[in-house]
């Protein structure tokens, strides 16, 4: 251990600083110095970009990305990697449809790629696509059985599908199998341990995961959220609403301007929780035709908060022609109920329940929207 922590003090401050995206974006640099014509250098870096949007949160990497994958593309047009990469980066964009339809073609193309059947969950899963997102992880599995992509993935369908020990025990197999030099990695895992803790009504456990996971990845904008909701459930909202805080300065999106608004007012800090909604539907709607938007928020926003049902549901009309996921069924629900239309919401929320969804946020609308439409979630 001695030995170990000499080495340590012995490194520049940079190298220890650095995160895994951060140092494999340098190795790709280091590739594309040496062999500027090389393409699977740009197709490194494009993948290195995505990690690094994941890690802070800050999109503009996903348009540096897109550079080093058109670079790739000139290099050699239709190369695999590149055309991976690309997709990688519209899920990001969360251009879903676009997504799907070139994970599709690739898979066509390279039918044991277990990353492309990855994006092939991903795309479907946020499409609502439950039944194809469930058979391409089946598949990941099959071609390289425990690997932990797959594995992340069947966590979160399992979630989808109501089973809640399921998934926490397959997110646990994949921090196992997961490197420790995989800092951002082993972060994510444990804060969505924490989020099924949490679903679980395991509060003290939740603390303690994202406890683990600010820890092995300090600041990070995840599981400074999850830790939130762990406070808010505590009923200790003025530690919300500074971690709330500290996440949207570092990651200053609208839908963590509608977190902080919503926990500033469950702190009872009405003026504060009002300026921050009015600078929440600004952005928000600046964004609003865009893939990546805060749309659900809005709804949200419109149907609780102005009270105004007839903009709720022009936006959820917007998203529900995008996507058909649960939480998107949801907030379209929400949106008819609030409008009085109890019919139409009841065939939406009944929709996501068919799913076997538990989210607490769902059944209480569902309980809300009607009698019937509850029982099928309990």
């Amino acid at each position: 251990m001695k030995k170990i922590l000499a080495i340590a003090v012995l490194l520049p401050c940079s190298i220890l600083a650095e995160t895994p995206a951060e140092r494999a974006i340098a190795q790709a640099r280091q590739m594309i110095d040496k062999n500027p014509r090389q393409p699977e250098a740009f197709n490194a870096l494009a993948i290195a970009l995505t990690r690094r949007a994941r890690e802070n949160s800050d999109v503009s990497f996903y348009a540096q990305a897109e550079e080093a994958v058109r670079t790739s593309l000139a290099l050699a047009p239709d190369n695999f990697g590149a055309l991976r990469a690309r997709t990688w980066i519209l899920l990001g964009k969360h251009e879903f449809a676009e997504a799907q339809a070139v994970a599709k073609a690739l898979n066509k193309r390279m039918p044991d790629d277990v990353l492309v059947y990855g994006f092939l969950v991903d795309a479907n899963v946020e499409l609502g696509n439950y039944s194809e997102a469930e058979k391409a992880c089946n598949w990941m599995l099959k071609v390289r059985p425990g690997n932990v992509p797959a594995l992340t993935r069947a966590a979160y369908l399992r979630e989808l599908f109501g089973d809640i020990e399921g998934a926490l025990d397959l997110m646990a197999r994949a921090y196992q199998a997961t490197g420790v030099s995989e800092s951002e990695d082993r972060a994510w895992m444990l804060t969505q341990m924490a989020h099924l803790k949490l679903l679980s009504g395991q509060t003290a456990a939740a603390q303690k995961l994202l406890e683990q996971a600010l820890a092995l990845f300090p600041n990070y904008h995840y599981a400074q959220a999850g830790l939130a909701k762990v406070r808010s459930a505590q009923k200790r909202y003025a530690e919300a609403v500074e971690l709330l805080r500290a996440r949207y300065q570092a990651a200053p999106h609208p839908e963590n301007l509608y977190d902080l608004a919503e926990a500033l007012a469950a702190a009872g800090r009405k003026q504060e929780a009002l300026e921050a909604f009015a600078g929440f539907e600004t952005k928000s709607l600046a964004e609003s035709g865009k893939a990546d938007n805060s749309n659900r928020e809005l709804i949200f926003y419109y149907a609780d908060h102005a009270h105004q049902p007839e903009k709720a549901l022009e936006i959820a009309g917007q998203e529900y022609a995008r996507r058909r996921d649960v939480y998107t069924l949801d907030a379209y629900a929400w949106a008819l109920h609030v409008n009085g239309r109890d019919a139409e919401a009841s065939k939406q929320i009944e929709a996501a329940l068919a799913v076997g969804v538990r989210d607490p946020a769902i059944l209480t609308h569902a309980g809300a929207i009607g009698p019937r439409v509850a029982a099928a979630g309990i």
